[in-house]
């Protein structure tokens, strides 16, 4: 058996025995002892994975915790200051003194001539819009969750912003402080720079590679121009950014459990994961790399069998408060303020259920008539979390019947109305003074179309998407129908203080719609059509008689009918738990909606597989000559360095593990543990945010690829700092490289400046030596659709 002992240990290329015999064995024993006690009086010393700038602070109190000789695994020189005050000033002070004039420069990039254009500029028409909202306090819906909106209204208000204007794409801003707004969001841009310069300390980086990562940040055309407009995209690239310093920074306290760092690092994730998610569900994805490195530690932990198992059971029980609890709380909180922000009604209702818009201000609902009778006029909900309402329309289907599509359908218009009539063969003709029969469980109805005045009607026919459930379609009028346009109402439940007496009630009762021939329940379960049914919801009559299922229950939402009075307005309230899921599931089914549509082309959209090499770019705007054009392209370099180091790292951990197996020892123990550990982390983020875009149905653009690349910037530095730090590469040839790569992502980003700042006159004039790509659209129209 092999053993530690055994490890044959190479001298790196370049270097000598005699050097390295030097470095590793002692002087003297005097020298081997005083370096032994130092090193016992020295905290970080003793633990190699406390933070980087800690470290840098212990350096110049006379400490022996440097990194870049630590990790070759014997004890460095003290740290010699410059005879000169100013640039003693500079080495005392340089861990606050860079990170500063880094957001500085950063804050300056971001602030610069940001109103230079004065239209709506690409997606600032949703996002302003939804700010809009905030400040009138109308509900709206959006698939994304609302903090980052409401930080979005929070900027207009501080503005002052009074909620009015459009923000319809492409038209001109009046005063509306829309500079502030678009400040506000390149704030959120501004601080990934030196969060990226704090997380790198923490991944044990040197300090040249620090300044490098975030100098990759810093320079990136893509980051600087996606900042610069009021999006959440700069709101959710600091959030992430956020999430994983915080993870970093809590990794290294895991040597030193349940102190009050370790809480408070613990907590700080679990509430940077509630702001992420809160913002976009992208979210999620630095999430799952903080659920998957806690999993790590705590199989780590249970395989320690000096552990008790009280404090395993605590590891366990922190994690479980602060990364789960804590997160969700955050993230239920942003609801709970949405809602009592929106509290006017507004374009967003229908998605939400009928007793939630009945509690809105300026909501008619609650003067519906109470009882639903024969002859009601009513709309018809369907209780499915992100169910429609129940819909149709002239066009038919293009298979299977050919007759009038019926749908269920978030927005309100007059084509979700419905008459109320008695079955064919109960017909009762009814005095018109006389009250209407109000309807009960187990009456029979057919529904008639307002607009059309085709009958709800149903046949063993195959639904068009749902192939297995038979189509529901509309047909026939009041002077032709058959058996198949009659339902049966079943009663499920009576959602206020009413009693449950089998009366039917809008808002608050619940019901089924079975069919009497076939016996099937009339159901919406999110599935959309294709175009040709404008990607509304797919309305089936299910054969399994799931009673228990929400996408086959109904409820009546708006109802008319001037016989009958109008109902009490306080008995209608909705539940928040219920609201809140409600909407989760509503955001989570029209996300999933979001799909490329075949017969359209989107020249904004791209493909996963055209993100890591940069072979597309995006107008943010309009191309004409007297526009400023906005171009989303990222700092070539940047981009393609960061993919290349993916490969690298891939390949150096191969060539590592051969060489191990072989027992070669190339890097000490320590360096290779960290090595493992920083580039895990790094690469299982990039990993985790960009191969589920390649897997997802929805429409891609570029901007999705900007989280993935955060953590491909900082593998890239962290890459070339692992090989330029080594004992055989001397400091000269460290410095040519490190001026390399400087030089060339500064230039490569002065030089694709216009791109961010603005493109004035015509492109093909100013742009055409920038056009580096074929597949980049700067000069030419057309959609790029290759990453060669």
């Amino acid at each position: 058996m092999y053993t530690s002992e055994n490890i044959k240990r190479r001298n790196p290329v370049g270097s000598s025995t005699t050097r390295d015999q030097s470095l590793q064995q002692p002087q003297d024993d005097h020298h081997h002892s005083n370096s032994q006690n130092r090193a016992s009086a020295d905290p970080y010393g003793q633990n190699p994975l406390k933070p980087a700038f800690q470290q840098q602070q212990h350096q110049q109190a006379g400490g022996y915790g440097y990194r870049d000789h630590y990790q070759f695994g014997y004890a460095p020189p003290r740290k010699e200051y410059s005879a000169n005050k100013y640039i003693r000033f500079y080495q005392e002070n340089d861990y606050i003194l860079i990170p500063t004039l880094l957001t500085l420069v950063s804050f300056w990039t971001r602030f610069r001539d940001i109103k230079s254009s004065d239209i709506v500029v690409w997606d600032e028409a949703h996002f302003g819009k939804f700010g809009s909202y905030y400040i009138k306090g109308e509900f709206y819906f959006d698939v994304h969750p609302p903090l980052g909106k409401m930080l979005v209204g929070l900027s207009g208000a501080l503005a002052g912003y009074d909620g009015s204007f459009g923000f319809d794409s492409g038209a001109k801003y009046p005063d509306i402080g829309y500079g502030f707004m678009r400040i506000f969001n390149a704030f959120f841009g501004a601080i990934m720079v030196p969060l990226a310069y704090w997380t790198s300390q923490e991944l044990r980086m040197s300090q040249t590679a620090c300044i490098f990562a975030a100098v990759l940040v810093l320079f990136d055309n893509a980051y600087l121009t996606i900042s610069r407009f009021i999006l959440l995209d700069s709101m959710l690239l600091a959030a992430t950014c956020f999430v994983f310093f915080c993870l970093t920074r809590f990794r290294n306290e895991r040597h030193d459990p349940f102190s009050l760092d370790w809480w408070l690092w613990l907590a700080m994730t679990g509430v940077a994961i509630g702001l992420v998610s809160s913002i976009k569900w992208v979210g999620l994805f630095v999430t799952a790399l903080v659920g998957l490195n806690t999993i790590e530690e705590l199989w780590d932990l249970f395989g320690d069998l000096s552990l008790p198992k009280t404090t395993y059971i605590k590891h366990w029980a922190a994690r479980a408060a602060c990364l789960i609890a804590l997160p969700f709380s955050v993230y239920v909180a942003s609801f709970a303020l949405h809602f009592a922000i929106l509290r006017n009604s507004g374009p967003g209702d229908a998605q939400m259920s009928s007793l939630f818009q009945a509690s809105l201000n300026g909501n008619d609902f609650r003067s519906n008539p109470l009882y639903v009778a024969y002859g009601s006029k009513v709309s018809i909900k369907n209780t499915g979390y992100g169910g429609g309402l129940l819909h149709s329309h002239v066009q038919t289907f293009p298979e299977g019947s050919r007759q009038q599509q019926v749908t269920c359908y978030h927005h309100k218009d007059n084509n979700n109305n419905w008459i109320i009539k008695h079955a064919k063969r109960e017909e009762v003709p009814e005095d018109a003074g006389s009250a209407p029969r109000i309807l009960r469980d187990g009456d029979l109805v057919r529904l008639g179309h307002e607009q059309t005045n085709r009958s709800l009607h149903s046949h063993p026919i195959k639904a068009p998407v749902t192939s297995a459930q038979w189509e529901v379609s509309g047909y026939g009028d009041d002077s032709t129908n058959d058996a198949n346009d009659e339902w049966v109402i079943e009663i499920v439940d009576e959602n206020s203080r009413h009693p449950k007496d089998g009366q039917l009630r809008s808002l608050s009762t619940t019901f089924r719609l079975r069919h009497r021939v076939l016996g099937c329940l009339l159901t919406a379960e999110n599935v959309n059509l294709p175009q040709w049914g404008f990607r509304q919801i797919e309305v089936t009559c299910d054969t399994r008689n799931r009673t228990n299922s929400p996408h086959s229950i109904w409820n009546v939402e708006q109802h008319w009918n001037d016989k009958l009075p109008a109902g009490e307005g306080n008995l209608y309230k909705s539940k928040f738990w219920k609201d809140f899921w409600h909407l989760n599931v509503a955001m989570m089914t029209s996300n999933n909606a979001l799909i490329p549509d075949p017969d359209k082309e989107d020249v904004l959209a791209s493909n996963p597989s055209q993100w890591p090499l940069l072979a597309v770019g995006l107008r943010m705007c309009g191309w004409g000559d007297d526009a400023v054009k906005f171009y989303l392209l990222g700092n070539p370099i940047a981009w393609w360095g960061g993919t290349l180091s993916l490969g690298v790292f891939a390949l150096t951990v191969f060539y590592y593990i051969v060489r191990r197996q072989r027992k070669f020892q190339d890097v000490s123990p320590m360096e290779w543990e960290q090595f493992l550990a920083a580039g895990k982390l790094l690469v299982g983020g990039w990993f985790l945010h960009y191969i589920p875009f390649c897997i997802m149905g929805r429409v891609t653009y570029l901007h999705h690829y900007f989280p993935a690349l955060y953590f491909s910037l900082l593998l890239f530095s962290f890459v070339i700092d692992h090989f330029v730090n080594r004992p055989a590469v001397s400091s000269k040839v460290r410095n040519v490289v490190w001026g390399v790569a400087f030089a060339a992502v500064t230039f490569t980003f002065l030089f694709f400046w216009d791109v961010s700042y603005g493109i004035r006159g015509p492109a093909a004039e100013t742009m055409k030596s920038r056009q580096w790509r074929g597949a980049w659209n700067i000069i030419d129209d057309h959609k790029p659709n290759t990453f060669i």
